[in-house]
């Protein structure tokens, strides 16, 4: 049996801290990547020469500063996310194991990792919504407000706060899948390739740590992003789409979904994947190089070589 840490208020909020640069950083590089996958998925028709024809497409029409269009929102939306998503994963991950006890949390690890990133995802989708509501909202109408501010205030003023919160169903339908995947994919693929190492884990080198973050990571994002790709191209249309009198916006999901078909909510599915396997990939490593820099304990591990 693994000696199971203990954990204080100040080391939780150490993993939120490196689970919000380590989310805030990727995501906001990754603005370019994101404007281009959902102008695809709003606008197929006009955006249909691919992702490299998109992206010449954007910066010819607007410009290249359009590429960097919601950065102020991404950045923000999140670094929240991600300090309730890492913060959150380890705080009930820590939790389950405590009320079962190890030996129990060992025979049902995946069911762990599965309640504990699903539980944390939700907590995190309550304070991204809002922000990912005005960062497409700046995306799919470059003309509607200059920047975070401008944006989130407008909508605000206009529409007030229940709008915000029109896309909370799709963005879970969208990221408890995705953070399942995530978490899971991640938790067993590390296990994997840890095996594959034969010095001990203790015994390694940061640099190979590193590089079974990385690995881990990229094999976790291309899961993630794939379950959850349908519920993406959704989560874009509801916020550009208004309701109709009376209409639910379960009644408009499944509008939208009837219009997009199977092919259809795949659209942007190979920009989607290029940039949920790197940023998931950087997100991990991040993370897992910014615990010691931060003096965190170490994650709680269920069996194996642990990761």
């Amino acid at each position: 049996m693994s000696a199971v840490p203990q954990y204080t208020v100040s080391d939780y909020s150490k993993f939120a801290l490196a689970g919000a640069i380590g989310c805030g950083v990727t995501h906001g590089a990754m603005t370019p990547i994101d404007v281009v996958k959902t102008r695809i998925q709003l606008d197929p028709v006009t955006y249909n020469k691919g992702t490299i024809g998109s992206f010449r497409q954007v910066i010819a029409n607007e410009g290249a500063g359009a590429l960097l269009t919601g950065l102020g929102p991404t950045v923000a939306g999140y670094s929240l996310q991600g300090a309730f998503k890492f913060g959150g994963y380890e705080l009930f991950k820590k939790t389950f194991i405590d009320f079962l006890g190890y030996e129990t949390a060992s025979k049902y690890k995946n069911s762990i990792y599965i309640g504990s990133a699903a539980i944390a995802e939700f907590f995190a989708d309550i304070a991204l919504c809002p922000l990912e509501a005005t960062r497409i909202r700046l995306v799919s109408q470059p003309t509607f407000a200059n920047g975070l501010i401008g944006g989130f205030g407008r909508i605000l003023k206009e529409e007030g706060v229940g709008s915000f919160y029109n896309g909370f169903t799709p963005i879970l339908f969208k990221q408890i899948p995705y953070n399942i995947a995530k978490f899971l994919v991640y938790e067993r693929a590390a296990e994997l390739y840890y095996g594959f190492i034969p010095t001990k884990k203790s015994e390694l080198s940061q640099s190979m740590h590193t590089v079974v973050n990385l690995a881990s990571g990229l094999t976790a994002g291309f899961a993630a992003a794939i379950v959850s790709q349908p519920a993406d191209t959704l989560l874009s249309k509801v916020n550009k789409t208004k309701k109709a009198p009376g209409q639910s916006t379960i009644g408009l999901l499944g509008s939208l979904a009837k219009q997009l078909g199977f092919v259809g909510s795949f659209a942007g599915l190979p920009t989607r994947l290029v940039m949920v396997g790197t940023l998931t990939s950087l997100q991990f490593t991040i993370y897992g190089s910014l615990k010691p820099a931060l003096n965190c304990p170490p994650s709680v591990e269920i069996g194996g070589k642990g990761h």
